[in-house]
């Protein structure tokens, strides 16, 4: 009896190529690259793995980067699938897809880069520097640094669970337009940081948001699907596609500010409301017991807020997690509970 076969096709070969260098590719075709940014151990090239889709008109080039964290992954089909369906005959300029930023540490399925860095803390790293600084200044420096827009596709990371949310200076017309076209659950005010992604494309003029595509290590089809059709809402916006027909979608929570909230000591940790719920000052939001199951610590909310991320990790060591609370733009700053250790954030 003849066994089953599985077909199998056979992709087109990546080239390999040194930078980033528009010009050289066909228009009205989509050109599979593999860029190097750094050497390993054996002397042989860590390459970025990229998609130029450039378009049978003239344009702007618009970067989209998924996996700079190397366990978020929703970003990563997001990609695929605009590819998939863009027409480059129909496309004004280019589209740069970054598939995975930081593969090492999606070899690793780890956060970090492979000497523990977060390379979202680093950027635009440095020429010259340890390996984690190196690989970030030859990554902007051969890819990010000729876009014209950039979106930055990430998650929550282990032990963490995110709503859909853009993080966004929306003091500036163009990224605020380019946060509320994503249509995500939640829209956070976030000038951009020293050191991130973001922050390193912003200080070159570049118009640039993160989006926080829910939670890590696993594809979340239906949050797939509405990344993609925010990105696709942003390239019509920005003239590199065909105008969309407006939608009628919920209009996302504001928020002007964010902060972590965490434990003031150890044991098991229960956290009460989920992802996008409304919470009010002084409501218990999580629950903390003991090996034995007795309860020794309740956390309550230490002002009105929307529940942007949350833990799900159970095993609480004292400093760990709770929420990530955001601010309401349409409320006054209250007092806060210092005991529960409110901080930004890290992106």
């Amino acid at each position: 009896m003849n066994e089953p076969t599985i077909a199998s096709l056979e992709p087109s070969k990546p080239k390999r190529v040194a930078e980033l260098s528009i010009d050289e590719y066909p228009t009205a075709t989509s050109t599979r690259l593999l860029v190097q940014v750094a050497e390993n151990g054996l002397g042989q090239s860590i390459r970025v793995p990229v998609v130029v889709a450039r378009g049978k008109s003239p344009g702007p080039i618009f970067g989209l980067t998924a996996a700079l964290h190397g366990n978020e992954l929703n970003g990563i089909p997001v990609i695929h699938q605009l590819l998939q369906k863009v027409d480059v005959q129909r496309l004004k300029g280019s589209i740069v897809a970054v598939i995975v930023a930081n593969v090492p540490g999606l070899l690793q399925q780890e956060r970090e880069f492979n000497d523990g860095v977060d390379l979202n803390h680093i950027m635009p790293g440095r020429d010259g520097g340890n390996r984690s600084q190196v690989y970030a200044h030859n990554f902007v420096d051969r890819l990010a640094k000729h876009f014209d827009y950039l979106i930055d596709l990430h998650t929550a990371s282990f032990g963490r669970v995110n709503s859909l949310y853009v993080r966004a200076d929306m003091s500036d017309s163009v990224t605020s337009d380019m946060a509320r076209l994503q249509r995500p659950q939640i829209i956070l005010h976030d000038p951009p940081s020293d050191y991130t992604l973001r922050g390193a494309l912003a200080e070159l003029g570049v118009p640039a948001i993160t989006v926080e595509i829910c939670d890590p290590h696993r594809f979340q089809p239906k949050s797939i699907r509405n990344s993609l059709a925010g990105v696709r809402r942003v390239l019509s916006f920005v003239g590199m596609l065909p105008a969309q027909k407006p939608i009628d979608l919920p209009p996302s929570a504001v928020c002007k500010r964010s902060f972590w909230t965490f434990t003031d000591r150890g044991g098991l940790l229960s956290v009460l409301p989920d992802v996008t719920d409304s919470v009010t000052k002084g409501e218990v939001i999580a629950r903390q017991t003991n090996a034995f199951g007795d309860v020794v610590r309740e956390y309550a909310a230490p002002q009105d807020g929307i529940i942007i991320g949350r833990s799900v990790d159970p095993v609480s060591q004292t400093g760990s997690r709770i929420v990530h609370l955001g601010v309401l733009d349409d409320q006054k700053l209250g007092s806060e509970d210092t005991t529960q250790n409110p901080h930004p954030l890290d992106e």
